[in-house]
């Protein structure tokens, strides 16, 4: 059932409705003492999860017994994230996933549901796995806050996925990542009802005894007229609706769908949230269906250090590159290390333009020119780029430059999915 719910595409939730929306949604943990909030990470920062966790702790207290960051396969929180992001929850409720060792398994899905609703692209079997600590019998109830918003592995972020990805395990995030990569990210991406949202979905239903009651606390932003970054949904419930509904307003909110395709896009990604392509290619993901082919798609990352998150996956994104989808399932059948690591191996396919279009990378001094090329994209210098593309000038859309070049901007891909008409109504 509903706890709380409010939003539309003219509702800009205040801080102090805010206050009251995180009191009603607390109704739904009942008398809980003994409470576990599974927050995004630090790489979700826009989605005011941190302030309702900070909510949370200050109508729990001490209710409130550790905090779980879904990092999937992100990099840990550091203490100056958890303390920037979460300034008001105590630093000691913190807890860490190791998604390679703290997981445990609490069902399985055959390989015959997983054929079913991803039409055949792939043939195995799913677990549903989840951090260690959710499954102890130590906590008697979970609180999952989070975003909804379109995403290239599930269709729309969020509810469930929060669990079983964000606090899953390696073979889980593999199967999930690579189901969605071979049935065809540009069919899911803006789309509730997806072959993994229905994975999920099932896993959610299998161990609804064998972990503590849920709540989902769920946002929806968007910038508005003024290009300010706003909350337009909340949503709390213990069961699917709440996503339903935060599902159906982020595709309102959320999806910009232009009349023409973008033969030029520069997208801007802030150093303090995008260190890695990992996370970076949100720029590739959520541009890819607006982008016109033999277009160009230009992304400024001062903040690049790395390929992955993780130290293998890094080194497995340096071995085989983004390359077309037909060259890494071919890689996938010969070779054990990235028929290993599914999850690198979609992630490759998701950061391809498939020879479509350009892509160029102007990095900081974290990546060198020849790093960015070996991987398989365009490199540009990165001061050069800004003084062409003045991102504290150009607005979110389209731009028509000094020169009288005309490009399409997006100042943080993360927030939406951008595509034509044609394309996403195909």
């Amino acid at each position: 059932m509903m706890f709380a719910s409010l939003g539309s595409a003219q509702e800009e939730i205040s801080r102090e409705i805010l206050i009251e929306l995180v009191k009603q949604a607390l109704a739904g943990i009942g008398g809980a003492n003994h409470v576990i909030a599974v927050p995004p990470d630090i790489t979700r920062v826009h989605s005011q999860a941190g302030a309702i966790t900070d909510l949370v702790y200050g109508n729990l207290g001490e209710r409130l017994a550790a905090v779980l960051p879904a990092i999937g396969t992100h990099a840990p929180m550091t203490r100056a994230e958890i303390s920037s992001m979460y300034p008001r929850t105590p630093l000691e409720l913190f807890l860490v996933h190791d998604w390679r060792k703290d997981i445990v398994e609490l069902d399985r899905i055959p390989s015959a549901f997983i054929r079913e609703v991803g039409g055949g692209v792939v043939d195995y079997d799913y677990p549903v796995q989840a951090n260690k600590m959710l499954a102890s019998g130590e906590y008697d109830a979970i609180i999952s806050v989070g975003q909804v918003v379109p995403h290239e592995v599930v269709g729309m972020a969020n509810h469930a996925k929060n669990i079983f990805v964000g606090t899953g395990g390696k073979e889980a995030i593999d199967k999930s990542h690579f189901l969605g990569a071979a049935y065809g990210m540009e069919k899911m991406m803006g789309r509730a009802d997806t072959p993994v949202r229905r994975v999920l979905n099932r896993a959610l239903e299998l161990v609804s005894r064998k972990l503590p009651p849920i709540l989902w606390i769920l946002t929806v932003m968007a910038r508005n007229d003024a290009g300010k970054l706003v909350m337009k949904g909340f949503y709390a419930g213990d069961d699917t609706e709440c996503f339903e509904k935060a599902a159906a307003l982020s595709r309102q909110v959320n999806i910009d769908q232009l009349d023409e395709s973008i033969d030029k896009a520069v997208v801007w990604l802030d150093p303090a949230e995008f260190r890695s392509t990992w996370l970076g290619n949100k720029a590739v993901y959520r541009t890819r269906m607006a982008m016109a082919d033999g277009g160009e798609l230009i992304i400024l990352a001062p903040g690049l250090a790395h390929f992955g998150e993780d130290s293998g996956i890094d080194a497995l994104i340096r071995k085989y590159g983004y390359r077309t989808s037909a060259e890494i399932r071919e890689f996938v059948r010969c070779n054990e290390d990235l028929a290993s690591s599914l999850s690198a191996a979609a992630h490759l396919i998701h950061g391809s333009s498939e020879g479509r279009f350009k892509i160029t990378y102007a990095p900081g001094p974290g990546l060198s020119r020849a790093e960015v090329e070996s991987v398989g994209y365009r490199y540009a210098a990165l001061a050069e780029m800004r003084k062409k593309y003045d991102v504290e000038r150009m607005k979110q859309g389209w731009n028509e430059m000094p020169n009288g070049e005309r490009v399409f901007f997006v100042p943080n891909p993360a927030l939406g999915l951008w595509t034509t008409k044609a394309r996403f109504g195909a």
